[in-house]
């Protein structure tokens, strides 16, 4: 599969994840740009990161009773305010 999200290293935050997500669980959240067909579009994209790896399709999940969804929107906002 070739890779169509390039993130920009400057522009790019980690966030630790809550229980019950397992220990060395993180938010990777960028900006980078994205390929969509012939174009690429600027994105702001969440991944999930274990043990220091990229999940490759699983999505975000913030655990209820946590502040991890404030946490990531935070410091989206953040990057979004201070993008190059």
């Amino acid at each position: 599969m070739a890779k169509t999200f390039f993130p920009n290293a400057k522009q790019t935050i980690y966030v630790e994840a809550s229980e019950p997500h397992p220990k060395n669980t993180q938010y990777k959240i960028s900006i980078g740009l994205e390929s969509w067909g012939n174009e690429n579009h600027e994105v702001v994209k969440v991944q999930m990161v274990y043990d220091g790896k990229i999940s490759g399709r699983r999505s975000p999940s913030y655990p209820i009773g946590t502040d991890d969804f404030q946490r990531v929107m935070t410091k989206v906002n953040e990057l979004i305010s201070n993008r190059e």
